[in-house]
């Protein structure tokens, strides 16, 4: 959920909402790059009589820019086409739905992918394939007895070595919705906050919700510079940038007879590159201009990424928890340089995914750096896993993090003063912070044995 309903306008255009952007090396097939593109924000699953599905009149896209210049070199566009098979009944299926050709499915979803080489609007375009099926969305037992089937099934092969995917999918990303956006409420610590309550334990508010996904597989060298194959992480050709988007017709037209006419250009409405930054990087008089823009344009932007306003914000939110916070005024330099130039080389022993000089708002990938299939770490890079996020972006569930942000006092797990990120096993882990405590049980979140001293 890193960029649900995220700006203005886009938060009334659910369809084309871009929350979720994931990219990274195949570990099945490391000759591959896997890419995921989600929208559609906190689909609630009893969402009948029409359920939730992908926009006919939204050009979707996953962009890819292999030179560092913040403009697409390859592009995959996705676009939709609606079938009713019985427009005399309200129902969405009559019946159980055993196959995606099951005469009981009566609202259907078909979509079609084109490659563009050059620029998106204007290059050379192949139709990679057309009329491929979508699953229908997980009902219930009775109308969709075995989903896992039938979204395996739409799983579809285009040769070439690119297979691809669109469908309903779980939400995995973690947030507490409820609390954060309450002034930055962080509930297991909320009562050291400005307006403080009892500490309570944290809440998934995605928790059952789902999004739709837009998934491809494709080889290394469709995605690199002059298809280059790439096997040295140092080498500039290895890296490639990844952002994905969401465009409506220029025109719109409504007549009386509910019919719908569009027309002219496709504009974008909605962009999506490294997690959370139009979420709570870009300010709220911005949002609705970052997600019309290209990446290349992103120097515009430079001082919402160089001064984040949520860090800021907590040492106002909670007095005497973070003076290191409290007392940074400097611009944050590390953070340009993960989020719109890439980590050159000479930082990291075996890193880099610097994409040169133009600031631009990629998730970056070094393709020739192996997937860690052993023992991957959820703090990727930080957590010396070089295959993990800032390079590219994987999907990872069920872990609890913590870090010290420049607590007065320190911020202990047990005896042990942390100096970095880790992750907390859940069994009886006790966090100290100032005076405060707290116990972390097996299931995973804060209990309520919580104690002042």
């Amino acid at each position: 959920m890193s960029s649900h309903r995220e700006a203005p306008t886009i938060s009334k255009d659910p369809v084309a909402d871009n929350t979720d952007l994931y990219a990274f090396v195949d570990p099945v097939d490391t000759s591959k790059v896997t890419i995921l593109s989600n929208f559609i924000p906190l689909e609630e699953p009893a969402g009948g009589p029409n359920f939730f599905q992908f926009g006919d009149d939204v050009l979707y896209e996953i962009l890819i820019d292999n030179n560092g210049d913040g403009v697409e070199d390859v592009t995959y566009q996705f676009r939709f086409k609606t079938t009713t098979q019985n427009p005399a009944t309200f129902l969405y299926n009559t019946g159980p739905i055993g196959s995606l050709t099951d005469p009981n499915w009566n609202v259907r979803q078909l979509y079609s992918v084109t490659k563009v080489v050059g620029p998106r609007r204007t290059g050379s375009s192949t139709v990679l394939g057309s009329d491929l099926p979508t699953p229908p969305v997980r009902i219930g037992p009775r109308s969709t007895p075995n989903y896992a089937t039938l979204a395996d099934a739409a799983v579809s092969s285009l040769g070439a070595g690119v297979k691809t995917f669109a469908g309903q999918r779980g939400e995995g990303f973690y947030v507490d919705l409820g609390s954060i956006f309450d002034l930055g409420t962080l509930r297991p610590f909320q009562n050291l906050h400005l307006i403080p309550t009892p500490a309570a334990p944290g809440l998934n508010g995605t928790k059952g919700f789902n999004v739709h996904t837009i998934a491809i597989q494709v080889p290394n060298t469709d995605l690199t510079r002059n298809g280059f194959n790439p096997s040295d992480p140092a080498d500039p050709r290895s890296v490639i940038g990844v952002w994905s988007a969401a465009s409506r017709r220029k025109g719109t037209i409504r007549e009386k007879n509910a019919r719908i006419v569009q027309s002219g250009p496709w504009v974008q409405v909605s962009r999506l590159g490294e997690p959370l930054i139009n979420e709570v990087v870009i300010e709220l008089g911005e949002k609705d201009l970052w997600n019309s823009q290209t990446p290349d344009g992103d120097s515009q932007f430079l001082d919402d990424y160089a001064h984040p306003q949520l860090q800021g914000l907590l040492p106002v939110l909670y007095p005497g928890v973070f003076p290191h916070l409290a007392a940074l005024s400097a611009a944050r330099a590390d953070l340009v340089a993960i989020l719109l130039t890439g980590i050159p080389s000479g930082l990291i022993t075996g890193f880099q995914n610097f994409t040169g000089s133009t600031p631009a708002d990629l998730l970056r990938l070094n393709v020739a750096i192996s997937p860690n299939t052993t023992h991957p770490n959820v703090f990727g890079i930080l957590g010396k896993d070089l295959a993990g996020f800032p390079n590219g972006r994987r999907v990872f569930d069920d872990t609890v993090t913590i870090e010290d942000l420049g607590s007065k006092n320190g911020t202990f797990v047990g005896s042990e003063r942390l100096s970095a990120p880790r992750v907390l096993r859940g069994i009886d882990d006790e966090i100290t912070v100032g005076k405060t405590s707290l116990l972390l049980r097996k299931r995973g979140s804060v209990q309520s044995t919580v104690t002042t001293t």
